[in-house]
């Protein structure tokens, strides 16, 4: 959802010819009709699908433990950007109908969503790490109050960087009419750095701690783990994964836009071709990112299949119970490697 200026202090435009006019437009016409046809495919199965995991957790769960809790807020994040779908929709369709301000809040809480979800989900990735490894720890988590201070930190997190973009957002006209599509830059140094940013933060930090969970847990646990362990990192791995597909494309385009930037001056003609390719490529990436928000009730819903219940909240229910680690007091004292706890971990 953005497009990169490549002059300082102006917003980022594609200089056509005449001629090149007419072939460029269908390109960009099918990118329009795809980006409205995927997102009202999302918000159609990720309104009533996250919902339901709202309700699923709060009105049918007495005992919510941290893994449910930081699930719950993950619905909360996808949530959030969900509803304002019929806004992007309506502005890819047609054109943006709003101000500025508007503009700017809108993208701020896609950002704020997407700092949030990828927060939480190694908030989960670790919390499977401290129980395999550390699971003193996973006593201290499990404390409300300390999910509470988790939770909130991540929540101030996410505001915080996601507040980074509204200074630069800014409404442009385009071959699509008005967008809220366009940032304004002061120089290119201050572009190649908060696109670096936005790219490490929100992808590559929280990636790299996540695989690194992710092969210790499955070296430990994997010739241990019962079947419906087994069944649940599955499901909490496939969320991470389903995550990160939607997200690498919009990651992608951010290191596409940076070397079209340090390539301005050098290699003038591949920083232009560059421009061409991400200014219908973002738009593309963007609504491929909006997927992750209707992705993860559909994840739930295939892994509660198996749970014997008519009702479906209640399959969702134990499914959300089957997921949290738990520690309990081992049997027998003489085993040193066993004397307080014994881990069940998925």
């Amino acid at each position: 959802l953005e497009a990169v200026p490549k002059e300082e202090g102006k917003v980022a435009q594609i200089k056509m010819d005449p001629s090149e006019e007419s072939d460029d437009r269908l390109p960009l016409t099918v990118a329009r009709i795809l980006v409205c046809v995927v997102l009202t495919v999302a918000f159609a199965i990720g309104i009533p699908g996250n919902a339901f995991v709202v309700w699923t957790i709060c009105r049918r769960m007495k005992q919510r433990p941290s893994t449910v809790v930081l699930i719950l807020h993950l619905a909360v994040a996808d949530l959030l950007v969900l509803v304002t779908m019929p806004i992007w929709i309506y502005s890819f369709a047609h054109s943006w109908v709003f101000n500025v301000v508007m503009c700017k809040a809108l993208v701020f809480a896609v950002y704020c969503s997407m700092y949030a979800s990828i927060f939480l989900i190694t908030a989960l990735s670790l919390e499977r790490f401290m129980a395999v490894f550390y699971p003193f720890a996973v006593r201290c988590w499990k404390k409300k109050v300390v999910t509470f201070l988790v939770v909130s930190g991540i929540w101030v997190l996410s505001i915080a960087f996601g507040a980074t973009i509204i200074p630069f957002q800014e409404t442009d006209e385009t071959e699509m009419g008005l967008q809220c599509a366009a940032r304004r830059y002061d120089s290119n140094a201050q572009e190649v750095a908060c696109l670096l940013v936005e790219t490490t933060v929100a992808f590559l930090i929280p990636f790299t701690i996540i695989f690194i969970c992710y092969v210790s847990i499955g070296r430990r646990i994997g010739r241990m783990a019962c079947p419906s362990k087994r069944r649940s990192a599955k499901l909490i791995a496939s969320v991470v994964v389903a995550f990160g597909l939607c997200w690498l494309p919009h990651h992608i385009f951010n290191l596409i836009s940076v070397a079209s930037v340090l390539m301005e001056d050098s290699h003038p003609e591949t920083s232009a071709a560059l421009e061409k390719m991400i200014a219908i490529g973002v738009y593309v990436a963007g609504s491929v990112a909006f997927i992750s928000s209707c992705i993860n009730p559909l994840l739930y819903a295939f892994a509660a299949r198996n749970f014997r219940s008519s009702v479906r909240f209640v399959k969702l229910s134990r499914l959300f119970e089957q997921m949290s680690p738990s520690v309990k007091e081992a049997p027998s004292p003489n085993r040193k490697e066993e004397t307080l706890t014994t881990v069940e971990t998925i």
